[in-house]
């Protein structure tokens, strides 16, 4: 329904409404999250001060590793999953723009020309009219929504905080491809680091293996002798397979998570030294500062919060302002003064009856805002979760490779002790196999520890937020403070 009032009723009511326009949107602050005072499993660990001086750009370069590096460098430009992330983002910002679009008022232009043959018999026709006439119009138009409720704004202010909360959403996936790549990289040198292991250990039991057979050939030896060795030697080279294999896997991750085809990717063999570099953990709450899930969590909190006072503010009148003027004629002059036209008035839509559906908006939008106020609690309570399991990794690996250490030198030990009696005739064979056994096992979990260890300080960086800085997002960082969230908006 659309109602007309008086000109000297409204001009003062729109004068009001439009230098003191409303906003129905709730107060905002983001939900409220328990933060702890420091982090747990802190033996050995040293909290940082909030590390806003430290360069967190490329977090894998703590690695040294060069090869590493330049894998993490192919992600930004070849990666289909980052480069999907960007489109949404570039999506999101059209919808920014697309909104913020309402607060300007739309004019445009039209024209036409047509010739024309009315009906003889046409109803009402007047007896002078003629059969053909021609009709020529140039005009342009006006059009404006006064935002007196905040509707305009609030729909601004919403698609803004999501074209925010892509932006976060972007560089969280970055920072999974990022993580995930050098993950798959420390596994690929762990398998690196065994297969170099077994292929030594192959060595020493082919010459343990060549020696029972000579033992044997000259009476000394027993078959019982050949046969354990050619076990442990057969065994060593099914281990050596498997580990290629796993390797190969590794590789055709890697080659994905890098944009290239498993098929024309190779990543030679190395064995460098890789060591988990300390990891500045910093105080608790500067986690939500760090993390660009938890921005984006927030984010999408502040525009549901938005979404509200525009489901609000379609209760009210739409007042808006419109207006057409040109030239209309039926020859060809068109451009005289004579044949001008305008029209020019406010108009007011008010809805009186709409079966509930507004009402059901409404619903909807809060039940968004508690969703999401729901999402950004959970973020954050899994990101002090990971960052607690990647600490507690680091910390009793820690422990475990110190004890590893000390099985791997008792093992070496143990197996000269026994080969040294195996030649001397002191011995049997199924001494040397154990202790060959013990030894192998020994130094493939210090291996695998060591992997380990450096998954778990991958695992880390991720947790804190990776080298993702607050310049990053268009908007600053998340606080828990209400004021913070003030200066949001």
């Amino acid at each position: 329904m659309t109602a007309r009032l008086p000109s000297a009723l409204l001009a003062p009511a729109l004068l009001i409404g439009a230098l003191g326009g409303c906003s129905l949107a709730p107060a905002y602050a983001p939900p409220a999250i328990a933060i702890p005072n420091s982090y747990a499993h802190e033996d050995g660990w040293a909290p940082a001060a909030p590390a806003d001086g430290l360069s967190r750009g490329p977090w894998w370069e703590r690695f040294g590793d060069p090869v590493l590096n330049g894998l993490e460098a192919q992600i930004e430009g070849q990666n289909p999953q980052l480069a999907a992330a960007l489109a949404r983002y570039d999506q999101a910002r059209g919808f920014e723009a697309e909104a913020r679009a309402g607060q300007f008022p739309t004019i445009g232009a039209e024209a036409s020309a047509s010739a024309n043959r009315q009906s003889a018999d046409r109803p009402l026709r007047g007896a002078a009219q003629p059969n053909n006439y021609g009709a020529q119009q140039l005009d342009g138009v006006f059009g404006y929504e006064l935002d007196l409720w905040g509707r305009v704004r609030n729909e601004v202010a919403s698609r803004k905080a999501l074209a925010q909360a892509s932006n976060d959403d972007t560089a969280s996936v970055r920072l999974s491809l990022q993580a995930e790549l050098a993950d798959d990289y420390m596994q690929l040198r762990g398998l690196d680091a065994q297969a170099e292991l077994l292929r030594s250990t192959i060595d020493a039991y082919q010459k343990a293996y060549d020696l029972t057979e000579t033992l044997y050939q000259g009476k000394v030896g027993t078959v019982a002798d050949v046969s354990r060795a050619q076990t442990q030697l057969s065994m060593a080279k099914a281990q050596l397979s498997d580990a290629t294999a796993s390797r190969a896997l590794l590789e055709h991750a890697a080659a994905v998570l890098v944009g290239r085809t498993a098929s024309d990717f190779n990543l030679p063999a190395a064995t460098p030294d890789l060591q988990p570099p300390p990891v500045p953990v910093g105080l608790p709450s500067t986690l939500l500062q760090r993390r660009p899930d938890i921005a984006s969590a927030e984010r999408s909190v502040f525009s549901a919060n938005r979404e509200i006072g525009v489901a609000k503010a379609a209760f009210f009148p739409t007042v808006t302002l419109a207006g057409i003027g040109g030239f209309q004629a039926s020859h060809t002059n068109l451009l005289s003064l004579p044949n001008t036209f305008w029209s020019l008035g406010p108009g007011v839509t008010l809805p009186i009856f709409d079966g509930g559906r507004l009402k059901a908006r409404e619903s909807e939008a809060y039940g968004r805002f508690r969703e999401t106020s729901a999402n950004y609690r959970s973020v954050v309570l899994d990101a002090f979760r990971q960052v607690e399991d990647a600490r507690a990794q680091l910390d009793w690996l820690g422990r475990e490779a110190k004890d590893i250490d000390t099985a791997v030198a008792a093992s070496e030990q143990a197996l000269d002790a026994a080969l040294a009696l195996y030649r001397d005739g002191g011995g049997d064979y199924l001494g040397v196999v154990t202790a060959q056994t013990a030894l192998l096992q020994a130094q493939q979990s210090a291996l695998q520890l060591h992997t380990r260890l450096l998954q778990a300080d991958v695992a880390l960086v991720r947790a804190l937020g990776g080298g993702w800085t607050l310049s990053d997002a268009p908007s600053p960082s998340v606080s828990a403070s209400l004021q913070t969230a003030k200066e949001r908006q």
